[in-house]
């Protein structure tokens, strides 16, 4: 497994890249984001397509903790080191790339494996998301953006967002000047407590 990484001392980025196409548009636009955060904060880069992570086995009504080690447990504990996840995935059918959701589909895992303290590391830290798509009307990745909101809610982190962008071939998302000019602010803003619908209208009530 590799990892690049920046150290710095504030915040710590994890950036997990889901695309089976290496730098797509979806990593140019995540990394022009990237080079725009503060120098104390550091980063780490994983790219999914070259780990050796098998499809996931759900477990959790197994009568043992299921044993966690190689690749899974360096990335396990690449995302609890981290304040801030950014899944890096390029619109596939309106939704995540198959890469970027078994990663997610691991989270499932550890939330049972014994003495992770998964959910509790990961509350209040902040998830991030980055996707590229055909489309110029971007609300058709509403569907990727719940996915990754609910994540964030049910482990009670903060969501900061989906920041998007439109290319149909190999780095044309650099000739989209909206959203390149859109990630080098992306990270700035405000990143509230992720909720839940329902939560949010028993907030109203």
């Amino acid at each position: 497994m590799t990892l690049d990484a920046a150290h710095g001392t504030d915040r710590s980025f994890l950036f997990v890249l889901g695309s089976s196409r290496a730098e797509g548009n979806s990593e140019i636009l995540a990394r022009e984001a990237a080079a725009h955060l503060p120098a104390g904060f550091s980063q780490r880069w994983v790219d999914l397509s070259g780990l050796d992570l098998p499809d996931f086995r759900d477990g959790r009504h197994e009568t043992t903790g299921r044993p966690v080690g190689g690749v899974e447990e360096l990335l396990l504990r690449a995302t609890v080191e981290a304040t801030d996840v950014v899944i890096v995935s390029p619109l596939y059918w309106y939704s995540l790339s198959a890469q970027a959701k078994r990663y997610l589909d691991y989270w499932s895992g550890w939330l049972n494996v014994p003495g992770s303290d998964f959910k509790e590391r990961m509350a209040g830290g902040t998830l991030w998301g980055v996707t590229v798509m055909g489309h110029d009307e971007h609300e058709v990745a509403d569907g990727l953006v719940t996915g990754l909101s609910h994540s964030a809610a049910y482990l009670r982190m903060r969501f900061g967002g989906v920041l998007t962008g439109t290319a149909t071939r190999p780095g044309r998302v650099r000739a989209d000047e909206a959203a390149m000019a859109r990630a080098r602010t992306f990270f700035q803003g405000a990143a509230p407590l992720a909720r839940f619908p329902y939560e949010e209208a028993d907030a109203v009530a």
